[in-house]
């Protein structure tokens, strides 16, 4: 795998950022899609959130996710989100993404939820998100409801 950083999207460019204006990337797999999401785009994706490991969840406790177990393409349940609805960092990986693509993203608390409490989520918390982007299409557009066992049919 390989690492990278990005800034997150609503950051000048020009401008010298702080650790928390960048989201880390572990590239876990590269996918052959062309392009990337816009923010007015819709995303199908499968994904798993964690906090930050800790004594007592050593791999991070997991608050939201798509699907059980390793990740597979093949069996991943997937959700459909646009990035207007999901924090900085979230929308940020997508709009860096190509289809196929498969990251774990480090989002600093200041591009997730901030120092407000969000569900399960403490105030104040850094985020670990698994991502993997299987399509995404633009306004007007659509695609049909995915259904895991017609990707395994193609494969």
């Amino acid at each position: 795998s390989s690492l990278r950083k990005i800034r997150v999207y609503t950051q000048d460019k020009s401008l010298t950022g702080k650790s928390s204006n960048y989201i880390y990337v572990e590239v876990l797999e590269t996918g052959n899609g062309q392009g990337s999401p816009v923010y007015t785009d819709t995303t199908r994706v499968a994904y798993r959130g964690r906090l930050i490991p800790t004594v007592t969840y050593t791999d991070g406790y997991v608050f939201d996710q798509t699907y059980i177990g390793d990740f597979d393409w093949h069996t991943a349940g997937m959700a459909d989100l646009t990035p207007p609805t999901l924090v900085d960092g979230f929308s940020t990986a997508l709009m860096n993404m190509h289809c196929g693509d498969h990251w774990r993203v480090h989002i600093p608390y200041q591009i997730g939820y901030g120092m407000t409490v969000h569900n399960t989520i403490p105030a104040y918390s850094d985020l670990v998100f698994e991502i993997a982007l299987l399509d995404f299409w633009h306004p007007g557009e659509s695609r049909p409801k995915f259904r895991a066992r017609e990707l395994r049919k193609e494969n």
